[in-house]
């Protein structure tokens, strides 16, 4: 017969009694605290996902408004930025749609999680209202107030490029040269290279 030693037997009541005390801690912060996931989060703040997340299906990073969301608790009113641009200083309309649309609609609008734009027709008037208004049944946040008149006008040409079939799309990759190595001696006793 297996005989454990008293100190053995304290620790595994021990044990024991924390375990139980973790599983009714975690069973009374769930009746006072109802958590919620997504889609409820957008229901209940009534912003898309694409709001907090980079990705609009939720998950992976999150934008810096869904950073202080979370920060704050996660109210029911997903914090406002004001002045606050999503592109400082970029002007071309590929490198905006690279960096605000392309998560969801594609690097060449051809659709991701967002709807197809390339070569759908759609007019500068639509595309301006759903980049200024958003499609909130269809997961897309407003961007009102995130570019400059500038930026916005580019993007829209932009995105009425991919619709009408006329955009240079700029390539996906540069192809670079191979490295140069140069090098000179710094003295009459030295070598290139090496340790």
């Amino acid at each position: 017969m297996l005989r454990l030693k008293p100190w053995l037997i304290h620790y595994l009541q021990l044990l024991a009694i924390a375990g139980i005390a973790v599983f009714v801690f975690l069973v009374i912060a769930s009746w006072s605290n109802p958590v919620h996931a997504l889609p409820e989060y957008a229901m209940r703040t009534g912003e898309s996902c694409a709001t907090c997340h980079v990705n609009p299906g939720g998950g992976g990073p999150r934008t810096l408004r869904g950073m202080l969301w979370a920060a704050k608790g996660r109210p029911d009113q997903v914090p406002v930025l004001p002045n606050v641009l999503l592109a400082p200083g970029v002007t071309d309309g590929a490198e905006l749609f690279e960096i605000a649309c392309s998560t969801c609609h594609g690097y060449y609008g051809e659709g991701l999680f967002g709807r197809e734009l390339a070569n759908t027709g759609l007019n500068e008037n639509k595309i301006r209202s759903n980049i200024l208004n958003g499609r909130i049944q269809s997961g897309m946040p407003s961007f009102e107030g995130k570019f400059t008149d500038t930026q916005l006008q580019a993007l829209v040409d932009y995105v009425v490029s991919l619709a009408n079939g006329t955009a240079e799309i700029p390539p996906a990759e540069y192809p670079l040269d191979p490295p140069a190595f140069n090098c000179s001696a710094q003295g009459a006793s030295e070598t290139c290279g090496g340790n």
